[in-house]
């Protein structure tokens, strides 16, 4: 597909980088048939080749228009179609191409601005966990829509006080350990068994992803640098064996810092070592997975579904890794329909396009539980949180379900 850039794209970073990745498309329509939300609305236009042609007809000069942001907004960025694309397009760069240029040419309604802004700014803010608490605490004075996003807490148990040779960095981030602080803290006890120390670097925060992804790219790249700054100390020294991440969709943000940052140049080679760094959590267990199953109970078996986050297998190409590790471990995974889907949690997606994420989670649910496991487990705070509200099976991030095998060996 030809893009002509329209005069004031030419020359631009941005212009030039949306041209090559539109060049790839053949039109071949491989992706609609992955696309969540082709399939529910079945709306070229709410498919990944109907969104290249709507960037594309903006990057030519054609008029932007509230209905152009609708169909952008709508996107999951889930890159379900970068996994089925034959011909390698990078839909997801230029998905964000296309929103910030379409941001800035258009004026949403007061209330989205409002409701976005509280979204990009609460979420990161070191007030949401207090919020969280008080909105638990009063939690039938919240309206409804809101009440699902607030998890029952679960224990975070004691975190280690043991020193080891052996360190790795995990994210300081936001909504984690505000909703399931016992995510970090299961963490912390599985690497403390295997002789790894978990560092916390106290000015780390939010992977980016909040801002960016509403958006606010340049704040969003601003909490990129933060995150770098804190880092780096332990980084230049050698000190650190990786970067571990137990949220997918930080995971795969964090792996992309390099892509972010590459025309900063106070920080496009931190943003390379930071990115050669960054293991998802199963990523860095598997190879150890020799020296974990001893410590693990012997009895140790559960009926579950592994629900494979987009964040994990489609933007980091890391599936089957963590199931295998599982199976290793003692679990007996149930296979289930359409695991390729999007839940529909996408972020703050779910408070933004509620109708199409209610009916992707309870489609997604509708798979996962006609397996009959006892467990869902997951590996991102936001699927599970937005799996939980539709279901009273318990669901689990997969490490705290080995914390608690650990915890009874």
């Amino acid at each position: 597909m030809q893009l002509n850039l329209a005069a004031e794209f030419q020359g631009t970073a941005a212009g030039e980088e949306a041209k090559a990745i539109v060049g790839k498309c053949v039109h071949c329509g491989f992706c609609t048939a992955t696309c969540p939300t082709f399939q529910v609305l079945g709306d070229e236009r709410d498919s990944p080749r109907g969104r290249i042609y709507l960037i594309k007809q903006v990057l030519e000069g054609a008029e932007v228009t509230d209905q152009t942001r609708l169909h952008l907004d709508r996107c999951l960025t889930c890159r379900n179609c970068e996994t089925t694309c034959p011909s390698g397009v990078q839909y997801g760069h230029l998905i964000d191409i296309g929103r910030q240029v379409v941001e800035a040419k258009t004026t949403r309604p007061f209330t989205e601005r409002a409701t976005r802004y509280a979204l990009k700014e609460g979420i990161p803010s070191s007030l949401f966990k207090p919020a969280m608490n008080l909105g638990r605490k009063f939690k039938g004075l919240v309206p409804e829509k809101l009440q699902a996003k607030l998890p029952d807490p679960r224990p975070a148990g004691t975190l280690p006080t043991r020193s080891h040779a052996r360190k790795v960095l995990l994210l300081n981030g936001c909504a984690q350990p505000a909703m399931l602080p016992s995510i970090d803290a299961a963490t912390a006890r599985v690497l403390d068994a295997l002789g790894v120390q978990a560092v916390i670097a106290p000015k780390s925060g939010c992977c980016g992803a909040v801002r960016f992804h509403m958006n606010d790219q340049d704040g969003g790249r601003n909490d990129m640098r933060r995150n770098i700054d804190a880092w780096w100390p332990m980084v230049e020294k050698g000190e650190v064996e990786a970067i571990v991440m137990n949220a997918s969709g930080c995971g795969a943000t964090v792996r992309e810092y390099d892509h972010h940052l590459k025309d900063d140049p106070a920080y496009a080679e931190k943003a390379r070592a930071i990115t050669a760094l960054v293991k998802d959590i199963g990523e860095y267990l598997a190879p150890q997975i020799d020296a974990l199953k001893p410590l693990l109970k012997g009895t140790a078996q559960a009926k579950a579904v592994f629900h494979p986050p987009c964040t994990l297998q489609h933007w980091q190409k890391l599936r089957p890794i963590t199931e295998d590790l599982l199976a290793q471990c003692g679990v007996e995974l149930q296979a289930f329909g359409e695991s390729h889907l999007c839940c529909g949690s996408a972020g703050a997606y779910s408070m933004l396009q509620p109708e199409i994420a209610t009916q992707l989670r309870d489609r997604k649910l509708g798979h996962l539980e006609a397996a009959e496991p006892e467990v869902i487990l997951s590996a991102n705070i936001g699927c599970l949180t937005h799996l939980q509200s539709g279901t009273q099976r318990p669901v689990l991030h997969w490490i705290e379900w080995v914390d608690q095998q650990l915890a009874g060996a």
